[in-house]
């Protein structure tokens, strides 16, 4: 019944399409008869204006023919071609030349025109598909195309269920079966290519009646072979083949569809024909070959869908092979992929632009980085360069067990780099290139986990009795070789070689595309050989890795002098110059790192940093100071990784004078020296930014020397002592201080606003660390034998003074709440140190709170914290400063609270009596020198608001 309905449904496809033949014919004799009209009254002297009638006559017949489409992907349109020729010699559409109408008839309708404005008619929208046409038009030749595929295949099922013929003669009828549609496909192409819509062009009847034969061909062949043996291995493979290759190439005259359908026979039929003894050089060989001829057709036909999924196709077989095959042979897949490279360059996209291409639908966009990440067949460009980057990974991971996968990996990477090089189109190649060198490379370097599991075996644990059972081994043990360290060197060498002669070739054409192989020539040799260094390198020295890095260091310096010729400062950001120039310094950072060691590494990167600042008295490249930040990060990294500089071991234990001075303070003074180098520089930011890592560098040198100094000449983590913290709080005021010096004398946005930053850190140090964090009060750590010289001296009572002076010397030149804010933080240090003196007055050198209080102890801080009051009112007045001043009264205000709080409960006897007395005799004295004192100085705030009328 199958077989039936698709002889009828064939059947009634060459009836439709005789009869739209006829009808197109007709409306094409009509059109001919009025353009021949339109020529005689032309031939007979009428005017234009007079012949209007006419005109109007033929459009209104021609609004009535479908609109000529607009020519696409699969068949020409003979008709679109007439009407485009007619308008490249300047005929009207109903024929004609423009310029040989008569002068008279020209000046005519020139007066007509004048008097009687037309306004040209709108183009009709084209109307939108019909139901019906998606039904009949689309539907019905999709299905009928299955049907007819299908037909074949239960035609041969159902002889052989029936058993009606011989399987031979079944196979031969469903062959001849297959040739027919073919057959049919073709001429049915021949006699309605000109007249079938480019509107159905997915649904071309030739197109599907080609891929039903295509379809039955290749099942019979694979029946042949796989189910009656008729056909031996090479044979179902070579016709399989021809099947596969017969439809791309008839894809041409039917379109992208039936050459995908070829594209899928091909890369099923190694699938489906299995041998005994399989053989890569025949598989990938066949892939090539199916793949250049797939390339081929879409060249012709500027396809993009059917070579992005030959390329997946190509890649899938690639990874299939390198993973399962028992026995890898490299050299099958290396050349199956230079192949994929070689196509992409000269075949497919090969030497096209954007001109060539057809129009995007939609407005093309004007940014440069939209086009140049949107090239000319890009999801060609874009499928090629990964199904060329993942077997490329893979062979890289399986070195060393792989013989000749290390050079494979190699000339995969290379071929993709040099495709991205050469053609204009391949930012894709280019830079995944980089991402599969530098991958590849940490894959070679990092041995997998499981390399040797399917080497070794696995050793079974004993038993009860101490016997082993044995355990079969996962596979055979291969030679195991050694990572070849030597050709990852060449191909660093080799990777910059092909990047640098990029960025000559794409300076000319495109910037954007030049800007970025100016980063990536640099940047992948320079991972590739710190991997290798880091890795296989010594570590304390290494000629090999040394010499080569100073070789490409010297020769990315070269490349940015030679290509920063002729530029002048006002042409930008030359982005080539800046990712050069970085690039060689950074190789020069790194052949320090492989020729020398510990301190002498950290002082060559200062040195190397300062000659680059001091390289722009000979050019002024804008790169060669950013480069002394470089620096200071490098040495800032080393400093983390080992803050002894040479080892704990090593270092000195002699205080100041030894290798931390060197290794924290020759860097502090080479970036002080480059900010003072660049006092002129146009650009300020870099100055600036050079002046606060100065300044950091100088605090960590003063911090780390301290550190060492206090705990015997070791570095560790541990928390260190109240005595070292106020150390470091003396060096971050003296930093607020010179900081505060140097913006009077030159004015720097970095020493304004860092002088205030390290002050208020410093302030949110000393209130988490003394008060808190290490108050012997808390900690029980013990002050010492002698009374006034001990800890509460040196982390308390100079600091607060350290803090005075501060603020006495930022007044009138910062902002008042940052200098009352220094002001309050010497108070309250004061204050501690008072307080805690009073303790240690009556507990000795150990003042912990687990000790509690004695009754003399409560009533002296009474005492003391008012004649703390008192004295800081007095200060206050003398330097006219009220912050001390406000001071003053809130600590009053605190012995006042203590005095009614605590000394009323605690304290008993004459000593409660006292602490009454002694407060209201302050309070009365300060009331009286307020009075007095304040309201008899002349010129000031407070005598106008005293003396003010009520």
């Amino acid at each position: 019944m199958l077989e039936i309905l698709g002889l009828v449904a064939f059947g009634l496809a060459l009836y439709t399409l005789n009869a739209s033949r006829n009808s197109a014919q007709k409306l094409g004799d009509e059109v001919m008869r009025l353009r021949q009209e339109v020529e005689a009254l032309k031939a007979g002297g009428v005017p234009l204006a007079a012949a209007a009638p006419a005109e109007e006559t033929a459009e209104a017949a021609t609004e009535e023919l479908p609109e000529p489409p607009a020519e696409e992907e699969g068949f020409s349109s003979p008709w679109a071609a007439a009407q485009a020729d007619e308008a490249g010699k300047g005929r009207s559409i109903f024929g004609g030349d423009t310029p040989a109408v008569p002068a008279d008839a020209v000046a005519a309708s020139e007066t007509a025109e004048e008097t009687v404005a037309v306004p040209p008619a709108a183009a009709p929208a084209r109307p939108k598909e019909s139901f019906e046409s998606r039904i009949g038009a689309r539907w019905a030749v999709w299905v009928g195309g299955i049907a007819l595929a299908l037909g074949g295949i239960f035609m041969v099922k159902y002889s052989i269920e029936a058993g009606l013929l011989s399987p031979a003669v079944r196979l031969s009828l469903a062959a001849l079966f297959g040739l027919v549609l073919m057959a049919a496909g073709e001429f049915v192409r021949r006699r309605t290519q000109p007249l079938i819509a480019n509107a159905f062009q997915n649904a071309m009847i030739p197109g599907v009646l080609t891929a039903a034969g295509a379809i039955t061909l290749f099942a019979v062949t694979y029946v042949a072979y796989a189910f009656y043996a008729y056909l031996g291995a090479p044979a179902a493979f070579v016709l399989l083949a021809v099947v596969a290759f017969a439809t791309i190439g008839l894809s041409l005259l039917h379109g992208q569809a039936l050459a995908g359908l070829g594209l899928l026979a091909s890369l099923l039929t190694p699938a489906l024909v299995s041998t005994s003894e399989p053989n890569p050089w025949g598989l990938f060989g066949f892939l090539g070959i199916a793949w250049l001829a797939t390339f081929a057709a879409s060249r012709i036909r500027r396809w993009q869908v059917v070579p992005a999924l030959a390329n997946v196709g190509m890649a899938l077989w690639a990874l299939l092979y390198l993973s399962q095959a028992d026995t890898v042979e490299v050299m099958p897949v290396l050349l199956a992929m230079l192949v994929l490279a070689l196509g992409h360059g000269l075949l497919w996209p090969g030497g096209i632009t954007a001109e060539e291409m057809p129009a995007p639908t939609g407005a093309a966009s004007a940014d440069p980085l939209d086009r140049l990440f949107a090239p000319p067949a890009v999801a060609v460009s874009l499928t090629g360069a990964l199904a060329m980057l993942f077997p490329a990974l893979m062979l890289a991971g399986k070195v060393p067990v792989v013989a000749s996968a290390d050079y494979g990996f190699v000339a995969v990477v290379l071929a993709l780099a040099l495709l991205g090089a050469l053609r204009c189109w391949a930012i894709y190649p280019a830079v995944i290139s980089a991402v599969g060198a530098v991958a590849g490379t940490v894959a070679m370097s990092a041995m997998p986990v499981g390399l040797f599991i399917d080497t070794l075996g696995v050793v079974a644990p004993p038993t009860l009795d101490g016997t082993t059972l044995p355990v079969p081994v996962l596979g055979p043990a291969p030679v195991l070789g050694s990572v070849p360290v030597g050709l990852l060197l060449a191909l660093a060498v080799a990777y910059a070689a092909v990047g640098l002669a990029a960025v000559r070739l794409r300076l000319a054409g495109s910037g954007l595309f030049a800007a970025i192989w100016s980063l990536l020539a640099p940047a992948v040799p320079l991972a590739i050989l710190a991997i290798s260094f880091l890795t296989f390198g010594n570590l304390s020295f290494d000629l090999k890795h040394g010499l080569l890095a100073v070789v490409l260091g010297l020769v990315f310096l070269g490349a940015a002098e030679a290509f920063s010729r002729g530029r002048q400062e006002t042409d930008g950001v030359f982005v080539p110059q800046w990712a050069l120039a970085a690039g060689g310094f950074a190789f020069l950072v790194l052949a320090l790192h492989a020729l020398t060691d510990g301190l002498a590494t950290t002082l060559g990167i200062a040195l190397l940093g300062a000659a680059a600042v001091f390289a722009t008295r000979l050019r002024r490249w804008p790169v060669l100071p950013w480069l002394m930040v470089g620096t200071a990060l490098v040495v800032a990294g080393r400093i983390a990784w080992e803050p002894t500089i040479v080892g704990a071991a090593n270092l000195s234990k002699v205080p100041v004078f030894n290798q931390l001075l060197a290794g924290y303070g020759i860097p502090a003074v080479l970036l002080a020296l480059s900010a003072f180098e660049l006092r002129r520089w146009p650009d300020l930011r870099i100055r600036n930014l050079l002046q606060a890592l100065a300044s950091l560098f100088l605090l960590l040198t003063a911090a780390i020397l301290v550190r060492h100094g206090m705990n015997g000449g070791v570095l560790d983590s541990s928390v260190p002592t109240l005595g070292e913290q106020a150390i470091y709080t003396l060096l971050v005021i003296g930093a607020s201080a010179t900081m505060m010096s140097l913006d009077l004398k030159s004015p720097s946005p970095v020493f304004r606003y860092g002088s205030m930053a390290v002050g208020g850190l410093s302030v949110l140090s000393v209130l988490s660390a003394h008060f808190i964090g290490l108050n012997p009060y808390f900690t029980g750590e013990l002050l010492g034998r002698w009374p006034f010289f001990d800890l509460l001296l040196i982390g308390y009572l100079i600091p607060g003074i350290a803090y005075g002076g501060l603020a006495w010397y930022a007044q009138n030149r910062r902002p008042l709440p940052y200098v009352i804010m220094l002001a309050l933080t010497g108070v309250a240090l004061a204050f501690a140190w008072v307080t805690l003196s009073v303790r240690r007055y009556w507990h000795g050198e150990g003042i912990a709170d687990w000790k509690g209080f004695l009754q003399p102890e409560t009533y002296t801080y009474s005492v003391v914290w008012l004649l703390l009051g008192v004295a800081l009112l007095a200060v206050g007045s003398k330097f006219d400063s009220k912050s001390i001043r406000l001071a003053s009264a809130g600590l009053v205000l605190i012995a006042v609270v203590k005095v009614f709080l605590i000394d009323m409960s605690n304290l008993e006897g004459i000593l409660r009596a006292l602490s009454f007395i002694g407060l209201g005799a302050v309070l009365i004295g300060i009331g009286l020198f307020y009075q007095k004192i304040l309201s008899g100085k002349a010129g000031t705030e407070e005598k106008v608001e005293l003396n003010a009328p009520s």
